[in-house]
């Protein structure tokens, strides 16, 4: 059996300009400086509650609780105003699911946005698990995401992928054992994966595929 695990932000969907939004409605009420899509991309990976640390000025990085409640009320609702599936990620979702690869989704997105983000934009995808941010597990790179998402699967032999943008997906799936394959499209890039060791480089998503199938 084979299992495929897949980030969300930056490797199934283009998510930076609602986040980016979401953080810079936040500050504008707090009277802070906001932030252009670009640089966002190198403040997400690590959840919601980071990224509203990190876009804070320094002297200000004690209202980031303030922050990240403006960020929820925002985002809620302006979640799916801007983002969309990259190219190809449908097509080779649904290769997967017709070879009986078993998919699951494991983000530090909120899951309860998460949830709704992958039914919206996927679905005819039968994912055995869509995991995102709670308070009670510890966020990506801790392996404890993978580990729910493993007890969820047939008792059997099983080769497993986690696949994303960033080094923590690749920190995630090495903290787990499991294979890495990083996205190149998504927001970190490359270098990035390289640098932290990616087992695997997909250029496109039709690359996934070729790589777990082969």
């Amino acid at each position: 059996m084979i299992t495929a695990i897949f980030d969300l932000d930056g490797t199934l969907a283009d998510t930076i300009c609602d986040l980016g939004d979401a953080v810079n409605y936040g500050l504008e009420k707090l009277g802070c400086p906001t932030h252009d899509y670009e640089s966002y991309k190198q403040m997400v990976g690590n959840g919601a509650k980071k990224l509203c640390e990190r876009a804070l000025p320094e002297g200000k990085k004690d209202r980031s609780a303030e922050l990240h409640g403006l960020f929820r009320e925002y985002y809620s609702a302006h979640y799916l105003d801007k983002t969309r599936l990259y190219d190809g990620i449908k097509e080779t979702l649904e290769k997967l699911q017709s070879r009986g690869v078993v998919l699951a989704v494991a983000t530090n997105k909120p899951e309860d946005v998460a949830r709704e983000i992958v039914w919206e934009l996927l679905p005819d995808i039968d994912f055995v698990k869509v995991l995102g941010g709670v308070d009670y597990r510890p966020h990506k790179p801790d392996s404890a995401i993978l580990i729910e998402i493993f007890a969820a699967l047939p008792d059997a032999e099983n080769r497993v992928y986690m696949i994303g943008d960033s080094n923590v997906d690749v920190q995630t799936a090495k903290n787990a054992g499991i294979t890495s394959i990083g996205c190149a499209w998504g927001f970190r890039g490359r270098a990035e994966l390289e640098a932290e060791g990616a087992d695997y480089i997909a250029e496109r998503a039709s690359d996934i595929a070729d790589i777990i199938l082969k």
